[in-house]
């Protein structure tokens, strides 16, 4: 029997060799969620120019506590001229200041009448002004390759005027689902067949670490058909993902498929739930490879495997390093458990109070039973052979793409 293996080995076996993938230029506005493959320097000064924080008046710091003439007005996107000597100009937030002026006073502290302000006492330089370049310089670094285009990165190129960028190319991947008994919804169930509820969830986990699903297949239960599909799926994806028929079973062909055709790097994990994982490579003609992950066929196990194995994956494959590894935080159990040989990855909700972080698990957490997977937070990682009783501390690894 094959030893169990602990999930570093199984990631380093996963990642070993993996190089981000190639690049495209895209359109700015569809790049969301893309990964940038190149650095990118600033053009432009951020803002471009000292403008005013607020609606107020511009003038000199020198002139406070004074009677002062409006010499000119000074709304947003309209061009400033120099302020003349003893004078102020009304202007309007995001308004250019004018040379000469230096700081800006709100106008709820200015008493006008007619065309003459009356300034507050003790005004200092730069109030109220938003320097040039205090965002961003020309010249520095405004995003790392790397960087995942969410809102605000969006909103720091367009503010530099791009409009395309190189981003990598989505990892393809095929996406199997083994066994007879699996069909999918639609479709009038027969005694012992079950709807497929890993393809929709697999997919739509792939999607948000950033892949494109390129093949949905299904996979029956007999061993040349499992060769012929996975041949095909290795020769137009990057990885090949399949779910169920990676254990020992008589109708288990995945993995005596993958040892046929390729090679097995990995298989059977010292986890739960997931132990029947296998990693491993499949072969193309033209002599690369594509990666394989076999998931075991319980929704759980498959959902927890997701964001173990396929997010750093994925992550290794796009060039972004926020994906390599979930960030964990520490929490208070609120339950009690008690960890055989395996390491546990228990379904938890977090609650952030005054105390602390409280993790509450799920009640069951049996490798079947989906819907504990719908609103957790975390998986709490417990160590074999451990005690864990309420109050103890623990390891969670927060579920973020």
């Amino acid at each position: 029997m094959a030893e169990l293996q602990p999930i570093s080995a199984a990631l380093e076996a996963l990642l070993a060799d993996v190089t981000p993938l190639g690049a495209e230029c895209i359109p700015l506005e569809a790049a969301a969620g893309r990964v940038l493959a190149e650095a990118i320097t600033a053009q432009l000064d951020v803002p471009p120019f000292d403008n005013s924080a607020m609606d107020g008046y511009a003038l000199r710091a020198s002139d406070a506590g004074k009677w002062l003439p409006i010499s000119q007005r000074i709304a947003a996107g309209s061009p400033a001229v120099p302020l003349a000597e003893g004078s102020c100009a009304r202007i309007f937030t995001g308004g250019e200041i004018p040379p000469g002026a230096d700081c800006v006073v709100m106008q709820e502290r200015v008493t006008q009448e007619g065309d003459q302000a009356l300034m507050p006492d003790a005004l200092p330089v730069g109030d109220n002004v938003r320097r040039q370049g205090r965002d961003v310089r020309r010249g520095e670094l405004l995003l790392p390759a790397g960087e995942c285009l969410e809102a605000a990165a969006l909103g720091h190129l367009a503010g530099q005027g791009v409009t395309h960028v190189s981003v990598r190319c989505r990892p393809r991947i095929a996406l199997l689902s083994t066994g007879d008994e699996i069909i999918d919804p639609g479709t009038p169930l027969k005694p012992g067949q079950l709807y497929n509820s890993n393809r929709p969830m697999l997919k739509r986990l792939l999607e948000t670490f950033g892949a494109e699903v390129v093949q949905l297949v299904s996979v029956p239960d007999d061993f040349d058909q499992t060769v012929a599909l996975l041949t095909n799926a290795a020769a137009d994806a990057d990885v090949v993902v399949s779910t169920g028929g990676v254990s020992v079973g008589e109708e288990d062909h995945v993995k005596a498929a993958l040892e046929s055709l390729g090679h097995l790097d990995m298989w059977k994990l010292a986890i739960r739930p997931g132990k029947p994982l296998a990693l491993g490579r499949l072969p193309r003609q033209d002599g690369s490879e594509a990666r394989f992950v076999g998931l075991p066929g319980n929704p759980v196990s498959g959902f927890v495997g997701a964001w173990l194995f396929l997010r750093p994956l994925m992550g290794a494959l796009l060039g972004c390093s926020a994906l390599n590894a979930l960030p964990t935080l520490t929490a208070s159990a609120n339950f009690t458990t008690q960890t055989g040989p395996r390491q546990h990855y228990m379904r938890v909700a977090l609650r952030f109070s005054e105390a602390g972080i409280i993790a509450d698990a799920f009640e069951d957490q049996n490798s079947g039973v989906l819907s504990s997977c719908i609103s957790v937070d975390a998986l709490a990682v417990i160590d074999p052979h451990q005690q864990v009783e309420k109050g103890t501390l623990v390891r969670c690894l927060w579920l973020q793409r």
